[in-house]
């Protein structure tokens, strides 16, 4: 029986990483450092997700992990390939505004800077937003040198991170 390798080694030097197809790019890239980010963003989302206490938030969290792998798959994707990966749609940022309203409503106003740390769930979930920011931040310093990007996926990770505090607020409202 044989197994399959999950390293190649070619990146030891630490100069170039693969993307989809044969297209090597410098690990200082911009668009290897969105998809790190992405990548960074989509694990915070999976511990939130794992320490979730609702069904609702955890389904919530697993399509918003999904509609990262679609964006993630449209970044990778060299240019030729882009047209067959997508990447997320107006309809996908109209979703996440459906979602904060969802978890928005009933919550006091805030007059105070919120300190994260009232439950390990709602922390894990300020942790995936400033991921997602950090995400954010390099989306558009990519954009600014790749500017068939698509606005969609600029405006999803800014509402994603008003979903997830939202999301933590609630959490940690709700205790």
């Amino acid at each position: 029986m044989t197994h399959s390798k999950f390293y190649t080694a070619k990146g030891d030097r630490g100069d170039t990483t693969r993307l989809g197809g044969n297209t090597r790019l410098p690990k200082s890239h911009a668009l290897i450092e969105v998809i790190g980010s992405a990548d960074e963003a989509m694990a915070a989302i999976g511990m939130a997700r794992a320490l979730a206490e609702t069904a609702i938030l955890k389904e919530t969290l697993h399509t918003v992990q999904e509609h990262l792998v679609r964006l993630m798959a449209h970044l990778s994707a060299t240019p030729d390939a882009r047209a067959r990966y997508p990447g997320l749609h107006d309809e996908d940022v109209t979703w996440l505004e459906t979602r904060i309203a969802d978890f928005e409503t009933g919550l006091p106003p805030l007059h105070t800077f919120v300190l994260p740390g009232d439950s390990v769930a709602g922390a894990a979930l300020h942790i995936a937003r400033t991921a997602v920011r950090r995400a954010e931040r390099c989306i558009v310093a990519l954009a600014e040198i790749e500017p068939d990007i698509g606005m969609a996926n600029l405006a999803y990770l800014n509402r994603l991170s008003s979903l997830l505090f939202v999301i933590a607020l609630r959490t940690d409202w709700e205790r």
